[in-house]
């Protein structure tokens, strides 16, 4: 590993710790890039904005005794109810890069999903560990269906147990940090790997498709045997058509903020896209979760897990693989003593009644 020790201090003990690490870390221009998002960042603000006007409402007495967080996923058994997001460019962040990330992730027991901008390829960040990490690949769907099956098929031999297709740019969005700052490409010596050609080995830019639709889901559907999770769904109506068009889940995200500016907070699209769905499928949420008391109101509104991005980002800009395991036990045991604070043992023991709305300002 080529992670480094934290700077000389008291030990981090809150993901806003290592965000504030991450900071005298990375370049200026970096990090504007990793905490930026579209527009006025509204959106941005209210991912972790939404997660205030919720309380927990505990129950006593209950002897929850020794806490129990697996979650199962697509059959798949994983340590906690939180997976790493998908997230680009681990290695401007660190030079432990991708493969850290995965290594600390394997160690914490859950899930990573492997960007399609990832500075790493994804059959290296297949091999970061012993036994191999879960992986999830993220897909943006390209126009050449050539290349996007190549993309898939990378996916599925090296492991990969689930497809997250980013469903929400149609186009990319317009994110003013960077335009300030000039920072348009990855410096030298960094690239999207996953992006290669199989024919010429050149690098391809990333496509966004303004023709993306319904058809090209149904494609997917015919193409991988693999579990489809659709990501960037916030629409109720869109999550009732994920189930008709073959989805296996529905991820309630609005990319961290960083392509539409204004739309809602994950956290508050999730409860009507968990009725649009009406159990059909599993719903997951990414976007603001910074603690224990963020995952338990996500479950108890209905998501069956969680993705964190940006705080994995801190953690390796922070201290490499080592930050991203801190970033991962840090919120499993937060996560644990809010369980046991609130009144249950396991995930499937939050229950809506465990939250209420309504916080004076």
């Amino acid at each position: 590993m080529n992670g480094y020790a934290l700077a000389s201090g008291p030990a981090p003990v809150n993901l806003a710790d290592l965000r504030a690490a991450a900071g005298r870390r990375l370049d200026p221009a970096h990090d504007d890039f990793f905490a930026g998002g579209a527009g006025d960042e509204r959106t941005v603000r209210d991912n972790e904005a939404a997660f205030d006007a919720y309380r927990v409402l505990p129950r006593v007495l209950r002897g929850v005794g020794d806490r129990d967080l697996r979650t199962e996923l697509f059959g798949e058994t994983v340590s906690m109810p939180v997976l790493v997001a998908p997230t680009a460019f681990h290695r401007l962040a660190h030079p432990d890069g991708e493969v850290g990330s995965a290594r600390a992730t394997a160690a914490a027991g859950t899930i990573m999903v492997v960007s399609m901008a990832a500075t790493t390829a994804v059959e290296k960040i297949a091999a970061a560990a012993t036994p191999r990490p879960k992986l999830w690949f993220q897909l943006y769907p390209q126009p050449d269906l050539a290349f996007t099956e190549s993309l898939i098929r990378r996916a599925e031999a090296a492991g990969c147990g689930a497809l997250v297709v980013t469903v929400d740019s149609p186009v990319f969005g317009r994110r003013e940090r960077d335009l300030r700052n000039g920072f348009l490409d990855l410096p030298d010596g960094l690239c999207c790997e996953n992006m290669r050609d199989p024919a010429t080995g050149e690098v391809r830019s990333i496509e966004m498709d303004a023709g993306l639709d319904w058809q090209r889901i149904e494609w997917l559907r015919a193409t991988t045997r693999l579990p489809i999770v659709l990501k960037g769904v916030l629409h109720p109506a869109d999550a009732a058509l994920a189930v008709e068009h073959g989805a296996d889940a529905v991820l309630v995200s609005n990319h961290g903020g960083r392509q539409l500016d204004g739309v809602p907070a994950s956290l508050d699209a999730l409860p009507a896209v968990v009725d649009a769905v009406a159990g059909r499928l599993p719903v997951l949420l990414d976007g603001g979760v910074r603690r224990g008391t963020d995952v338990l109101t996500a479950l108890a509104l209905g998501a069956v897990a969680v993705g964190i991005g940006r705080p994995v980002l801190w953690g390796l800009a922070a201290a490499g693989e080592a930050g991203v395991r801190q970033v991962l036990e840090l919120l499993r045991a937060d996560l644990d003593r809010t369980l046991a604070l609130a009144g249950a043992a396991r995930p499937a023991e939050v229950t809506p009644d465990l939250i209420n709305r309504g916080v004076r300002r």
